[in-house]
């Protein structure tokens, strides 16, 4: 019976553990946001995204939006034809699969200006562990902001409730 008991637990557990493997992630945190002043190669360069990740645009949309782009609109900053447009402020787009993804402000200047990001997407389990850094400046790299507190608490208390009621089902 303690046997029993001890493996519905540790299924129990790896259950909660699969739960909060994704991670979002808020566009230019810790030191900026959607912004001219944040500089987003470097702060994505210092993350490693996967499928099912998030990643949100928090701006004010009175002086930004949102474009995601093809890479040929990325490189020339063209706001012609957008894939699709974000203007809430508050704006969560889901990794749903590998690949690159291109997002720049649509506002006049601001592409130009430092204000778009590419975001590549690997496939695997865990978005905890930062891409390796590079370049002389690497050290000077900010750690990254892998996972919101809501997030964590979503995650976790669904699998925390799971776990729960596994045990209270064994009592």
């Amino acid at each position: 019976m303690a046997a029993r008991r001890t493996i519905l637990l540790a299924v129990a557990a790896m259950a909660v553990l699969s739960t909060a493997s994704a991670a979002i992630y808020n566009v230019g945190e810790p030191g900026g946001a959607w912004d001219l002043s944040t500089k987003y190669d470097t702060w994505a360069s210092s993350r490693n995204f996967q499928t099912s990740d998030r990643i949100v645009f928090k701006y004010s949309p009175q002086a930004h939006d949102v474009l995601e782009v093809s890479k040929a609109d990325y490189d020339s900053c063209s706001t012609a034809n957008p894939v699709t447009t974000f203007n809430s402020g508050n704006d969560v787009v889901t990794l749903t699969a590998t690949g690159t993804r291109y997002f720049i402000c649509g506002f006049p200047g601001h592409c130009a200006g430092g204000m778009k990001v590419k975001i590549d997407v690997m496939s695997g389990s865990s978005s905890m562990s930062p891409a390796p850094a590079s370049g002389p400046s690497a050290s000077n790299a900010p750690p990254p902001t892998p996972v919101s507190a809501a997030t964590n608490v979503e995650a976790t208390g669904f699998g925390l409730a799971v776990l729960l009621a596994i045990a209270g089902l064994m009592a």
